[in-house]
């Protein structure tokens, strides 16, 4: 896929850019998780070169790679988390999702954390929210526990220069 057809999910007042880097099957994953998010915020756009004639205003947010912590336990979510920021440059950003409400409160503590002691590229966790999926194929395949709480974030590392 070429940089001037990567598709680019607007949410809010950021523009967020899949990069060319990742696979077509996480670029699935990360799509599917983020129609969860749905709401009158968010769009894909096809076909957008990311320049200054592109007409979009907002913040562009480059995701680098997912972490999918969905039916893991803490502290792995965090710890993923962790190991995966090692390969995202500044500027970057890191899509992670977990099913285990402890995550929210881990993540959300080490990004806090990182502003006070990473004084080169501290965390910057730009959507901290919370989603229940209750699709069909759940249903199908755990009647009993149907409904799946995941918890989205969007964590990138800052250029502190």
């Amino acid at each position: 896929m070429s940089f001037d057809n990567q598709p680019i999910i607007v949410r809010g007042e950021y523009a967020l850019h899949l990069s060319e880097a990742l696979p077509e099957a996480k670029q699935q994953v990360i799509r599917h998780l983020m129609d969860l998010l749905t709401d009158n915020t968010i769009r894909l756009i096809d076909n957008v070169k990311l320049n200054n004639n592109s007409g979009l205003t907002q913040t562009t947010i480059q995701i680098k790679d997912i972490v999918d912590g969905r039916g893991l336990a803490c502290p792995m979510p965090l710890l993923k988390t962790k190991v995966a920021l090692r390969q995202v440059d500044a500027g970057e950003s890191l899509y992670v999702v977990a099913t285990d409400p402890n995550s929210q409160a881990d993540i959300t503590a080490f990004c806090a954390q990182s502003q006070k002691t990473d004084t080169t590229n501290p965390l910057l966790l730009l959507i901290n929210k919370k989603t229940v999926s209750n699709s069909e194929e759940a249903i199908a395949t755990k009647p009993e526990d149907s409904i799946d709480t995941i918890y989205h974030f969007i964590i990138t590392k800052t250029d502190s220069n």
